[in-house]
């Protein structure tokens, strides 16, 4: 791990215990009953972790993107949807309200956002337009004194429980950002889906039928939507990233100590080539993993172009994600195979970090082109 500064280890430590204390005991049952986790939320934002990077100005606890990445590996090894809420919440509609956003906008909607007092959501893919973006069709007709919504939005995390969201709709000049509230007339929302993992992370649909969005709700410039929304996605894959890394360290250490503490044939699981070298892949590549993540924060804390990393670091971490969790059900045998031991939650849970905010075949798409910049 990158040596950290003493205020940074006083957060990461002070992140590891709220984790284990607050996060890690519920979270078996909100998996099971697929309750939005507000109590846990409520309880994270009066330490200012859900507005982590937003500059105190705005609200936020003004931290750098490593102590940031960190953190939510920390949060995601004790529960993986309070983590993907933690990471959209602030690493789309907060991070793109500080970088585009009016002043006014940052006073009505950031600084709420950053004490933890709202949920924001992000809303680009819709039912037809997933990995292609550029054809989404919720239609933004201007009006007076504003614009009217029409159409639909699809898998947006934490829809029906968030109080703001920053939607991309095609208007007059291409695809531009605007601000919606959750009571908005005209606003709806589908029943949360039935997902394979991370049920507490409340996903749904959202539709747009006459919902008006007054002119100081457009974000940023209009027709500049996507550009916008692109630099988001910047900012939230390394989020995705670090949780990817925390959900896999957290069944490896499960399966490592269950490994120290089976005996078959006479002797430690461990002691057998076979599980033992499973042990060794998984921290290799867990540690690998966080470097990338690290890679891409100290970046962005630089103010460096870090499109190649963020994409590089989730491509790479949401695959160890996937395998470090499956080898660790297979560690544990039967018993991983029984929601007692967690880790197959964590297995179900870590796919979606090969999916969301860019699938890895898109990552590659990216890294591909950042290549010959």
């Amino acid at each position: 791990m990158a040596v950290l500064t003493t205020d940074q280890k006083m957060v990461l430590d002070m992140v590891r215990a709220v984790s284990r204390e607050v996060l890690w005991a519920m979270a078996p049952e909100y998996d099971r009953t697929g309750q939005y986790p507000w109590p846990q939320l409520k309880q994270l934002a009066q330490l200012g972790l859900l507005g982590m990077t937003t500059p105190e100005a705005w609200g936020g606890a003004g931290l750098d993107s490593v102590t940031w990445a960190l953190a939510m590996e920390e949060i995601a090894a004790a529960d993986p949807s309070v983590a993907v809420i933690l990471s959209v919440t602030s690493g789309l509609p907060q991070y793109m309200l500080n970088r585009f956003g009016s002043e006014a906008q940052k006073k009505k909607y950031l600084v709420p956002l950053a004490r933890g007092e709202w949920i924001g959501a992000f809303s680009l893919t819709e039912p037809h337009a997933g990995s292609d973006p550029a054809s989404l069709k919720l239609s933004a007709q201007k009006v007076p004194g504003g614009w009217e919504l029409n159409g639909l939005k699809s898998w947006v995390t934490s829809g029906g429980q968030a109080q703001v969201y920053v939607v991309m709709a095609r208007s007059e000049a291409g695809i531009s950002s605007f601000i919606v509230e959750k009571d908005t007339p005209g606003l709806s929302f589908g029943s949360p889906e039935e997902k394979m993992g991370l049920h507490a992370a409340h996903t749904c649909e959202l539709r747009f039928e006459g919902v008006f969005v007054p002119e100081e709700n457009l974000l940023g410039q209009e027709g500049r939507g996507l550009a916008q929304a692109l630099a988001g996605l910047d900012s939230g894959r390394i989020g995705i990233a670090a949780q990817a890394v925390g959900m896999a360290r957290a069944a490896f250490e499960i399966a490592k100590q269950y490994a120290d503490e089976r005996t078959q044939f006479g002797q430690k699981i461990r002691e057998f080539q076979g599980v033992g070298f499973k042990l060794a892949e998984m921290h290799t590549r867990i540690a690998a993993a966080r470097a990338l993540v690290l890679e891409a924060a100290a970046k962005k804390d630089r103010g460096e172009k870090y499109t190649l990393e963020a994409s590089a670091a989730k491509l790479f971490a949401s695959d160890v994600a996937v395998n470090v969790t499956r080898e660790a059900v297979q560690v544990l045998g039967g018993y991983g195979y029984h929601r007692e031991y967690r880790v197959e939650r964590y297995y179900r849970d870590a796919k979606i970090t090969e999916i969301y905010e860019g699938t890895s075949e898109i990552q590659k798409l990216v890294i591909a082109r950042e290549l010959y910049r």
